[in-house]
Parts: structure tokens; C-alpha cells; sequence
């Protein structure tokens, strides 16, 4: 699967897209091919506002649970819907419609100590 110019990553395999001070976040296709087949994906934040690196929710595979971690300070404004009842679709579309969370940001100066797709690539290898 392709990586999206305008895509950041964390070290920790989020993804995000900025939308003005609006964002979308996920995981990345490497860390859902990590994982493995998703079975339950929990995330009870919404509304809240969270720091950069603070959980927001849980991903549960077959063989393990990860938190999921804020690339940048925010509210989480929406949850993704169809998580709760179909959570392979991670798995089958995690840069489309396997997202996670929607967010307003609350620092765009945190955007600049992600990630850009060169070094993403670099860092998973």
C-alpha cells in the first residue's frame, strides 16, 4: 500500500492528514500488517482533549491489544462509525476507511516533529 505525500506519521505508526486545524488519524498499513487480523478496536475519547502521545483508544488483534497514541495535541471530535461493528476494515483500508479519529488541533507547531512518507519509509525499513 502507498503512503500519501500529504501524510505524517508518529514513531508509534499513526498516521495523520491535516484539514486546516482539522485532521483525520489512523494507523498506518505496516502496523495493521504488524498486528495481524483486528478484532476490536475501543476508543471512548471523544470529546475529550488529549496531549501529543496520549492514548486515545485500543486496537485488539488476535494475538495482542496496542494503544493508539495522539500524534498531536487535540479534541477528538468524531470516532469512526463503522469501527464498532466491521474493525477489519483496519485491515482491509487503514489510509481510507479504516480511520480512526477526527481531531482539532490545538498546536500546529507539533506537526513539525512528525514524520513526512521519506522518513516513515526510512524508519519501518
Amino acid at each position: 500500500m502507498s503512503y500519501s505525500a500529504n501524510m505524517k506519521f508518529t514513531e508509534e505508526h499513526e498516521w495523520i492528514i491535516v484539514n486546516g486545524d482539522s485532521a483525520t488519524v489512523g494507523i498506518t498499513d505496516f502496523a495493521q500488517q504488524q498486528l495481524g487480523d483486528i478484532v476490536f478496536v475501543e476508543i471512548e475519547t471523544l470529546g475529550q482533549t488529549l496531549a501529543k502521545g496520549e492514548v486515545f483508544g485500543t486496537i485488539e488483534a488476535v494475538k495482542t491489544v496496542s494503544d493508539l497514541f495522539m500524534p498531536v495535541s487535540g479534541e477528538v471530535l468524531e470516532v469512526n462509525p463503522k469501527l464498532s461493528s466491521n474493525p477489519e476494515i483496519v485491515n482491509k483500508d487503514p489510509h481510507g476507511e479504516g480511520w480512526m479519529i477526527k481531531i482539532k488541533m490545538s498546536n500546529l507547531a507539533e506537526l513539525n516533529s512528525l514524520m513526512d512518507v521519506e522518513a516513515y519509509k526510512a524508519h519501518i525499513g
